[in-house]
């Protein structure tokens, strides 16, 4: 992940990157967002206006809009997999340019980092393309998870299926497809494969430009023997984006693809679910002619076999640009009463992804119930390893036995993040933060640096920042930065 830091001035108080004013002193703010979405196969921008109203010591979103929409670049490479960063700043600047933007007027954004764009080397690349931005940015590089996560958020999917029944969200991109069950409101489930429409590319007279393993994979498995640089004509074309839909649908009803399988399948797939397509590939579902890759084809061989299966499509809300707009930001101030820091002088803490795990909470906590569940929401981030704040939604009374208990497996299940230096950072929505603390201290023996603050509730697609107390309070600001998507 890349760490990009906040502002904060001497007295405590804390401002917007890139804006001359303190969160603490408007009840309403309006931000100039921007969402850069960096792929293997497409990037783009999306900038926004978000007004924030104050409610005590925190902001909501009250409203966005949408200021403007960048083209779709083909995510340009020098070679091999390497990131063409001059091509991307062009276009980056390009974007600022077209939208009547400067740098200096965005407040704040998310930058997302996704397939081959995640790797460390284009990390680094794209990260001094984006150098302006430092200190405005939440930076993230979302793997298979995190980015079904996401586009089932971003297509609408998962607000689709609070009435109706459930949805499933199928975002066919150039490499990956990625499928989510939503149900409730809740992604319940999700899943993915080595299935995309730039899997293999061609030139004007349909030969072979570009062609991926995965993309070999297909092709044999389709019983064609063509290679790079030979052509495959239309109706081969057609056959083998069928055969890549055939392999979606059959992990659509909860089936596996063996060997394409990038996480495990779908269990409990509803039998007639309502579908949502998103991604590169949705925009050929209602208009487009046959280009340069299989987003033509596989769109129209996907929607055949969805229609054949009787399952309703749903338009998504959103389809190749289903990814977050940008970030929204507000502050609170944190008792020093209540909050255990040590050491001391551990603070300040940038840009911390925040795990929201569904933690049992009973009269009698199970330990391993509890580390359980921290690892399953790492997991589900793509998070296991890297530093993390773990949101605490206490209930309940303050014993002993319940704050040892959930101590216990806190610990357990974060033992690969602690291992890797990274300090144990709990956040409590209920007033347990020095207590918890302690007891992690005491009776657990983190190696590892310990801060836990409570008073704050924090969600899945929040990023905190904890500054120095403050030593004429006690407390400690902490600015707490949420993904923004267009659906929701």
């Amino acid at each position: 992940m890349l760490s990009i830091p906040e502002e904060t001035d001497p007295g405590g108080r804390v401002f917007f990157s890139g804006a001359d004013r303190s969160l603490v002193e408007e009840d309403e703010i309006q931000l100039v967002s921007v969402g850069i979405d960096i792929g293997s196969s497409t990037s783009h921008l999306l900038f926004s206006r978000i007004t924030l109203e104050r409610m005590d010591t925190r902001y909501i979103v009250a409203a966005r809009e949408v200021l403007h929409a960048s083209d779709i670049l083909f995510t340009p490479y020098v070679q091999g997999e390497d990131i063409d960063a001059d091509a991307l700043g062009d276009f980056i600047d390009d974007a600022y340019e077209a939208a009547g933007i400067g740098r200096g007027d965005i407040d704040t954004g998310a930058l997302i980092l996704t397939g081959v764009a995640s790797r460390r080397r284009n990390a680094r690349a794209i990260g001094e393309v984006l150098s302006a931005e430092a200190g405005k940015f939440v930076a993230l590089s979302a793997g298979d998870s995190l980015e079904t996560l996401m586009a089932a958020h971003g297509s609408g999917a998962r607000a689709l299926s609070e009435e109706g029944g459930p949805v499933l969200n199928v975002d066919v991109g150039g490499g990956t497809t990625k499928v989510a069950l939503c149900d409730g409101g809740e992604i319940v489930a999700r899943t993915a494969l080595d299935v995309g429409a730039r899997l293999l590319a061609f030139d004007d007279t349909g030969r072979i430009t570009r062609l991926e393993p995965f993309g070999a994979r297909h092709l044999s498995d389709a019983g064609l023997t063509v290679g790079k640089g030979e052509i495959l004509g239309v109706a081969d074309r057609a056959h083998l984006a069928g055969v890549m839909a055939d392999r979606i649908i059959t992990v659509l009803a909860g089936g596996t693809a063996e060997g394409l399988m990038r996480l495990p399948g779908l269990p409990n797939a509803p039998l007639a679910p309502r579908i949502v397509v998103s991604g590169g590939v949705s925009e050929y579902l209602e208009a487009g002619t046959p280009g340069d890759d299989l987003g033509f084809e596989l769109a129209r061989a996907l929607d055949s076999r969805i229609a054949a299966q009787g399952w309703p499509r749903i338009a998504a809300r959103q389809g190749i640009r289903a990814t977050v707009v940008g970030a929204s930001q507000y502050t609170v101030q944190v008792s020093g009463s209540t909050i255990f820091l040590d050491p001391p002088g551990i603070l300040p803490l940038r840009n911390l992804a925040v795990i929201a795990p569904d933690l049992p909470l009973d009269d009698e906590i199970d330990a391993d119930a509890c580390a359980k569940a921290v690892r399953d929401a790492l997991a589900r981030l793509d998070l296991s390893g890297q530093p993390v704040a773990v949101a605490v939604p206490w209930q309940g009374s303050a014993s002993y036995a319940r704050l040892a208990a959930l101590a216990r497996g806190l610990v357990k299940g974060l033992r690969d993040t602690l291992k890797a230096g990274h300090p144990l950072v709990l956040v409590c929505d209920g007033d347990i933060g020095g207590l918890l603390g302690m007891q992690a201290r005491s009776e657990e023996h983190v190696p590892a640096a310990i801060i836990s603050i409570d008073g704050i509730r924090l969600s899945e697609f929040d990023f905190i920042d904890i500054g120095d107390v403050i030593r004429a309070t006690g407390a400690a600001p902490v600015v707490i930065k949420s993904l923004l998507f267009p659906t929701e």
